[in-house]
């Protein structure tokens, strides 16, 4: 009979007393930039050339693993440094050239002035 007693203000003690933790994603609605300054950027200058050579999904595991506290952070910081990688690579297309700066390119040089 004791132990039954005893048993039952225990389970009544943890039922009253014993809150619930619920664990707070600190990351979430977050813009990918302000994550990338607050998780990143210690160890990483620019987000440049942080995603160059690397698959999306690969990525992303990395970043959910090591840097992000939930997916859509992860997910958001991937979107976030592909965009980055590839405006690079568009900024880096050279521009293309009108009929008139391109007929000034091909001429031939000027002749060089005797002695």
């Amino acid at each position: 009979m004791k132990a039954r007693c005893g048993l039952l203000v225990v389970t009544v003690m943890a039922a009253l007393g014993g809150s619930v933790a619920v664990a707070q994603n600190l990351d979430q609605g977050k813009p990918a930039p302000k994550l990338f300054a607050e998780s990143c950027a210690s160890c990483h200058r620019s987000p440049r050339g942080l995603a160059k050579g690397r698959f999306h999904l690969t990525l992303y595991l990395f970043l959910q693993k090591h840097y992000s506290s939930g997916s859509s952070s992860a997910w958001a910081l991937t979107s976030y440094l592909e965009s980055i990688d590839s405006g690079k690579r568009v900024a880096a297309r050279p521009a293309t050239k009108t009929g008139a700066s391109r007929s000034r390119l091909l001429r031939p040089p000027a002749p060089v002035p005797a002695r």
